[in-house]
């Protein structure tokens, strides 16, 4: 009888899964392609795009030398994170393409493909770059005495000089992809809390969609 209930114990106990091991859930290769997907086998907090799956996407493709594109289903996540694998995949010359959706931070992933495709039935959204109430305040704890803001408003002063730097970085980046430069400006509109889904035919025209 004790035994039993020490096995049944043993079997209800959650296991404990490390940031690597839900970094290693987002990523499938098939092929030659490599599958990154943050939502179909993680959930809560690590169903995104986080800084741990840069690392993991990096070991991915240097110890598979064959793989030559890189398939996307992605609601988005860390913009640090974003532009690191983007960065990755520009590096790698590899191809992208979307398969289910690709919102926010997962544009710019996609727009370091060579080639991009967008499966039918899939879409690709927009919106404003967020950085939400609790992370500045957890960012502005941490940093104001190594930056010496003595006030919040010191920190808010450099937060809207970052702002403007950091969409103005955004913006060369997407244009550099050969995005047409008023498109990339229009994504710029569209609040946090909304997502402009562009027609397939848009995209196209734009240059975000390319063979």
């Amino acid at each position: 009888m004790l035994k039993r209930l020490l096995l049944s114990l043993i079997l209800m106990a959650p296991a404990y899964v490390t940031a690597e091991d839900q970094a290693m859930l987002k990523f499938v290769i098939n092929g030659d392609t490599l599958i990154y997907d943050t939502e179909t086998n993680v959930s809560g907090d690590d169903a995104e795009i986080e800084n741990d799956d840069v690392d993991q996407m990096r070991s991915l493709l240097r110890s598979n030398p064959g793989i030559t594109t890189l398939e996307l289903n992605s609601g988005g996540g860390s913009v640090y994170a974003g532009d690191e694998m983007a960065r990755i995949i520009i590096d790698f010359g590899l191809d992208t393409v979307v398969s289910g959706e690709c919102i926010s931070s997962c544009v710019n992933v996609f727009l370091g493909g060579n080639a991009r495709r967008m499966m039918r039935g899939s879409k690709i959204g927009f919106h404003q770059r967020y950085w939400s109430e609790k992370s500045i305040k957890k960012y502005y704890d941490r940093w104001h005495e190594d930056e010496n803001w003595e006030t919040p408003f010191e920190f808010t002063s450099w937060v809207y000089e970052d702002t403007q730097a950091e969409t103005y970085e955004d913006l060369m980046y997407i244009v550099s992809r050969g995005v047409e430069p008023g498109f990339a400006i229009r994504t710029k509109r569209v609040n946090n809390d909304d997502e402009w889904f562009p027609s397939r035919e848009e995209l196209v025209k734009a240059g975000v969609l390319r063979d």
